[in-house]
């Protein structure tokens, strides 16, 4: 029996979108039929993903927010260590369900997942020996450390063409690596570089830039195929923000009391 070519692409078309459709609803689903979602963290970023070293258990703002996220699906948070490097391709693989991981937005990670709506945002700088840097011109023809895969990576590149880029697995591997004097600088956002500088021993020795190259905004990343689960993640940061919660995390870990001291300038907003 013959059938009707265009007939034929327009029912499939039809039978693919009821197919995405399901899947996307049947994930969000499936998260709260199994009772857990799993949430791809930094594992040795203070303050924002961290081994505590009493409770040998991950802590941190952005595990905070994971949480946050947990109850209003009401079910558990697993936690998966992620790297810079890594963590697209594991929620574009579905071995995680949600990335919230110091994951500035850019347009080109945009291409491959989707973004809520930013709950951090940062500038990026650099950590150098004190007084040895004034301007960024004086980092053009230096050894500068970042990580694999991060927008800090692209945008020291770009600002310092001249400079040399060595990128590692993650920031305190960097950090070790300045310290060894393998490389001159590092660079990342300015809230993860006072963390860092917060825990070392040596903190004294170094200081942050009085000048930044780039505002960073922290997005969660979800799944395209997904979109259930990206609406109940801004609804939950949109909660945060009205009640309060959102600036009472960031007070915790940013706060005046805080290590890591620094100004909420920003709020949570579609």
């Amino acid at each position: 029996m013959k059938l009707n070519r265009r007939f034929f692409l327009v029912a499939l078309s039809t039978l693919t979108f009821l197919s995405f459709t399901k899947q996307s609803y049947a994930d969000v689903t499936e998260i709260k039929k199994k009772g857990s979602i799993i949430v791809g963290v930094k594992d040795s970023l203070y303050p924002f993903g961290f081994v505590d070293e009493k409770t040998r258990r991950l802590q941190g703002y952005d595990i905070d927010f994971a949480n946050e996220i947990g109850k209003k699906l009401g079910v558990k948070v697993e936690l998966k260590a992620v790297t810079s490097a890594n963590r697209i391709p594991l929620l574009s693989e579905e071995n995680v369900d949600l990335l919230i991981c110091t994951m500035t937005i850019t347009p080109e990670r945009a291409k491959e997942i989707n973004f809520s709506y930013p709950y951090f945002i940062s500038k990026q700088k650099f950590i150098v020996k004190k007084g040895s840097v004034k301007s960024l011109k004086d980092l053009d023809d230096k050894k500068i450390g970042t990580t694999k895969g991060s927008t800090s990576e692209k945008n020291a590149a770009a600002k310092l063409p001249n400079a040399k880029i060595i990128s590692y697995d993650d920031y305190p591997q960097a950090y070790l690596a300045m310290q060894q004097e393998k490389v001159f600088a590092i660079t990342t956002d300015e809230s993860i570089l006072a963390g860092i500088l917060s825990r070392s021993i040596k903190k004294k020795d170094f200081e942050l830039s009085s000048f930044d190259i780039s505002k960073e905004p922290y997005g969660v990343g979800v799944n395209k195929k997904n979109p259930e689960l990206l609406k109940i993640v801004n609804q939950t940061l949109l909660e945060m923000e009205k009640n309060g919660k959102a600036n009472e995390t960031f007070t915790k870990w940013f706060g005046p009391k805080s290590q890591v001291p620094l100004v909420r300038d920003f709020k949570i907003v579609p």
